[in-house]
């Protein structure tokens, strides 16, 4: 069966050795990046640690990281639940958590140092403005430095950057890594200044009522970058991610602004629950839209796959379905460790096959030989867990 725009590889003919073109990076030329990448990050972030710990103190610095894990455990656990359908790499992963946690934040340290710098030169000519800073500047340099960690790992990976779904759940991540670190600072500096009331409100503030803000900001840049991934290349991805960029400013500059306008007023708890939660609730919703439409793109490209011979119906069932999944893996659960192993590759194989089957389908015409060969890497994967997973 043969598609006007991509032709799907009949079965059961033999799948072709996997073909890397030249300007496609080696898996070991991946790993070294990866490994490049999460080094510079974590050696970033292990900076911003010292720079809390030279004004907290090594206990206060302790104290506020155990609080903050608090929120960045819920919020990893819902980017937990948001991923679980086409699981991203650990070591991406990890990278954005990094990025947001150190680099992210570094660099919005080093520029406020240059804005005061620059200010205390100015020989009075300039005068430091708490809401510029909360309004403008924050929201523009923060939002700029987590999203290009979406952008960076969009280049880095474009393989496994699959739709909308991919772009949200690394967005989440770093915006997760951010706020952690943050929230260290604030924590902190309120028990240094306030003592236990001040960090009890505060916590209140950011680890409850807030914990997803930081998130919410910057999936905009992450949810154009996913779209992005649909429908252009490398270079086209710039555009979106300047797109992506003006609502997640735009909402970041709308809460930092509302947080120092009504601080202290019980004005901040009706513009919390008439505003920050209606949004939060329309985040959740385009959530879960996304991840309807990640199964349904899944089935239909799988079906294709099906009626060309690669799969049967049942296995499409299996594969395009929550509960077909909870039986396979339930199955695969009192398996020998090999059998359970390539029931969980046949599962994610699945999955990326049919989303590199729809980027293929987005190219038309411009689909090249590097996205052939990945369909035809995974179609050999397949098979070859098909093997073990039926012994």
């Amino acid at each position: 069966m043969t598609f006007d725009q991509s032709p799907v590889q009949q079965s059961p003919g033999p799948v072709q050795p996997v073909w890397t073109p030249p300007e496609a990076p080696s898996r070991a030329g991946t790993l070294a990046l990866a490994v490049t990448g999460i080094t510079l990050a974590a050696l970033a972030l292990l900076l911003v640690f010292v720079y809390l710990a030279s004004f907290l103190g090594t206990s206060g610095l302790l104290v506020s990281l155990l609080l903050a894990l608090i929120p960045l455990t819920a919020v990893l656990l819902a980017v937990r639940w948001i991923d679980r359908w086409d699981p991203e790499p650990r070591p991406a992963l990890w990278f954005a958590f990094l990025w947001g946690a150190g680099v992210s934040v570094v660099t919005a340290l080093i520029f406020d140092l240059g804005v005061q710098l620059t200010i205390r030169g100015s020989g009075g000519a300039l005068v430091a403005n708490d809401l510029v800073t909360a309004v403008v500047q924050a929201p523009i340099v923060e939002e700029a430095a987590k999203g290009f960690g979406v952008l960076l790992i969009f280049w880095a990976i474009r393989r496994h950057f699959d739709g909308p779904v991919d772009g949200i759940v690394y967005a989440a991540t770093i915006a997760a890594g951010f706020a952690f670190s943050e929230n260290i600072q604030y924590f902190g500096t309120a028990m240094a200044e306030g003592g236990p009331g001040v960090l009890g409100l505060t916590f209140l503030l950011r680890g409850v009522f807030s914990p997803f803000a930081h998130v919410m900001f910057t999936v905009c840049t992450g949810l154009a970058l996913g779209i992005a991934a649909r429908r252009t290349g490398a270079f086209g991805a710039i555009g979106y991610f300047l797109v992506g960029l003006v609502p997640a400013v735009l909402l970041h500059a709308l809460w930092n602004g509302a947080f120092l306008v009504f601080v202290g007023d019980s004005a901040l708890l009706l513009y919390y629950a008439f505003v920050q939660v209606p949004l939060f609730i329309g985040a959740i919703v385009v959530v879960s839209m996304m991840r309807r439409q990640e199964m349904r793109v899944t089935r239909e490209r799988l079906d294709e796959y099906a009626a060309a011979g690669w799969f049967t119906p049942e296995e499409v069932a299996m594969l395009a379905t929550p509960a077909g999944r909870r039986q396979a893996r339930a199955w695969a659960a009192a398996q020998p460790p090999g059998r359970r192993a390539a029931m969980r590759g046949f599962i994610t194989d699945a999955t990326r096959l049919a989303f590199a089957r729809e980027r293929m389908l987005n190219a038309g015409a411009g689909a090249g030989p590097a996205q052939r060969a990945d369909e035809a890497r995974l179609l050999a994967t397949l098979i070859a867990n098909r093997a073990v997973v039926l012994g």
